[in-house]
């Protein structure tokens, strides 16, 4: 692996915003995840995501949106969920030719917040 960032090489913000907007697209599609995203503001989702994995790759943009937990509560998401996500994600960062170690840390950095994204109010 050479000595650029995880940031740079997924093409800085606007290769990781390219690919955001490839996932959202295909989680907006899909019969199972899309219902999820009815009535949800999608650029503000799309810009969080893209500071989120922008952040998490070394980049210089800050994820300053609520913290992952809070803005999940009201989201009733199963683990199946999760993983349908994840299975989104590897796709989009395939169709953009990422390479597999760079796709799987950029998995591990969304996978790093699956308890806080399965968290309900209930848990309180």
């Amino acid at each position: 692996m050479s000595d650029t960032t995880l940031y740079d090489r997924l093409g800085g913000h606007d290769g990781i915003r390219a690919v955001v907007d490839d996932f959202y697209d295909r989680l907006v599609a899909d019969e199972e995840l899309g219902p999820f995203f009815e009535d949800a503001d999608m650029e503000r989702l799309r810009k969080t995501q893209t500071d989120f994995l922008c952040e998490a790759a070394g980049g210089p943009e800050t994820y300053d949106a609520a913290p992952v937990r809070e803005a999940h509560l009201h989201v009733p998401f199963t683990p199946d969920h999760i993983q349908r996500a994840v299975e989104l994600l590897y796709e989009s960062l395939d169709a953009f030719d990422v390479p597999e170690e760079d796709a799987d840390a950029v998995v591990e950095a969304v996978a790093a917040y699956e308890e806080e994204l399965l968290a309900s109010p209930e848990d309180e």
